[in-house]
């Protein structure tokens, strides 16, 4: 079984930044593709950024583009996400997730891994 914890979250001003940290236990395939998926109150589940098994391929929601980086230490079964220029927006649940192969994905329905969630709240 596999698990995903993640942390780092917090309250921040906006202009801020915070880094969470998702730490993968258990057994899993030998590649992963991850990603990280944040959701509002009251909003549908939203694509943060995504990364493939080897860590050569990135992908960012263009709301979080040149704000936010997406990285991941196999050797530490661990994904990251920096985020830095916070705004009122950012306010969210954010989940990390992963699926088989290196390939990474938008969707979130192809992922078959999920985190409890950390919340991230930026206040003015």
């Amino acid at each position: 079984q596999v698990q995903l914890v993640e942390s780092g979250g917090g309250l921040v001003q906006a202009g801020g930044s915070l880094r969470l940290s998702c730490a993968v236990s258990g057994r899993t395939s030998s590649a992963n593709a991850m990603a990280w998926f944040r959701q509002a109150p009251g909003k549908e589940r939203q694509f943060v950024a995504a990364i493939s098994w080897s860590g050569g391929k990135t992908v960012y929601a263009d709301s979080v583009k040149g704000r936010s980086t997406i990285s991941r230490d196999n050797d530490k079964n661990t994904l990251y996400l920096q985020m830095d220029s916070l705004k009122l927006e950012d306010t969210a649940v954010y989940s990390c997730a992963g699926r088989p192969g290196n390939d990474v994905s938008t969707a979130h329905f192809l992922y078959t891994y999920w985190g409890q969630g950390t919340q991230v709240t930026v206040s003015s």
